[in-house]
């Protein structure tokens, strides 16, 4: 295990150099761009480093499933050259923000060409680009139109967002893989918002992808000694299929893709039948999740609760997973320490 906390810890080093971003003395002449929530704007920072003036709509430990937006998030997104966004159904409330702010700017949704996880069809990938691209051209109707018309396609298009809501798994970023495609759309759109900065995004780029490859291996390091028989966790909500897919772990939850659904009480009998029948290596709270129900399930399975996990929010600045890298490498130890100890 020290090994491995090393080899882990590494990666918290690593990470630590690049988090320190210099500023411009006169912010008037950074690009203004906005993040939805505190994953993807650290992502945003570490690639348009000096040039760019983030503005970050859900915060640290923020839950965005749930989120309610500002007066001031819609006065950020107005001013906003660039808006970046997860997609996917994530932010369920942006589109509502971003026409009530009349947002002219640029829309980036950061998933598009990542290895999506479908609900209904991990082999679709060819249906998986398809909606992207139609999720990407149903953003830039809504950002640059305003005519009656377009509001006329706006709503047709939330009923589209209706129909779809649920059969995609939003949680990109728990693969490190799909990270690569997000760092790359995001250099893409800062390239282009920044034409006279953009050798400045591409070297931050590199660097960034180097430190993404080496935690990757760290990673798998970690986990590749564990036993098959030590693999399967209990979360509270449905945030680390790709994390599980990348390092052929399983992860089970009593709620679903997003903390706002409500585990019925029949699926948390389930679950504990399931877990008391097939077992599990760990047990584990979140940070955006109320722990309550994951205890229970603890105590009535005779689980020990391995830690805290961070599926869609970094921690405070003074906290464990205070940049992205952080919060992979700090979820992969806690993960790695759990099973480890369940095994012995």
């Amino acid at each position: 295990m020290n090994k491995r906390r090393t080899l882990l810890t590494a990666g918290v080093l690593l990470t630590t150099v690049a988090a320190s971003i210099p500023l411009y003395v006169n912010a008037q002449e950074r690009l203004p761009v906005v993040a939805t929530f505190s994953i993807l704007g650290d992502m945003v920072e570490h690639i348009g480093g000096n040039a760019v003036a983030v503005t970050t709509l859900v915060g640290r430990n923020g839950d965005t499933h749930v989120y309610q937006p500002t007066p001031a998030d819609a006065r950020a997104v107005k001013e906003a050259s660039v808006l970046f966004t997860n997609g996917l159904e994530f932010e369920g409330w942006l589109d509502r923000l971003a026409e009530a702010a009349e947002f002219n700017g640029e829309l980036v949704v950061t998933t598009n060409g990542i290895d999506v996880i479908s609900l209904g069809d991990h082999d679709g990938e060819d249906h998986h680009d398809d909606v992207h691209a139609e999720e990407q051209d149903k953003h830039d109707e809504k950002a640059h139109e305003s005519d009656e018309h377009d509001d006329e396609e706006h709503e047709e298009d939330g009923r589209e967002d209706e129909h779809h809501h649920g059969e995609f798994d939003p949680h990109g970023w728990q693969s490190l893989q799909n990270a690569r495609v997000y760092i790359d759309n995001i250099t893409t759109a800062l390239a282009k918002a920044s034409p006279s900065d953009a050798s400045t995004f591409y070297e931050n780029r590199a660097s960034y992808m180097a430190e993404i490859d080496l935690l990757d291996e760290k990673i798998k390091d970690a986990i590749a000694v564990l036993p098959q028989s030590a693999r399967t966790i209990v979360t509270s909500h449905d945030a680390f299929q790709y994390f599980g897919r990348d390092y052929g772990l399983t992860f089970i939850a009593p709620q679903g893709l997003s903390t706002e659904s409500e585990a019925s009480a029949q699926d948390v009998a389930q679950l504990i039948t399931q877990i008391r029948a097939e077992g599990t290596s760990a047990v584990f709270v979140e940070n955006v999740a109320d722990p309550r129900l994951i205890q229970q399930i603890a105590t009535e399975t005779g689980s020990v609760v391995g830690g805290k996990l961070f599926p869609g929010a970094l921690s405070n600045k003074d906290g464990p997973a205070p940049t992205y890298l952080d919060l992979m490498t700090y979820n992969a130890l806690t993960i790695a320490t759990a099973l480890t100890d369940s095994n012995n």
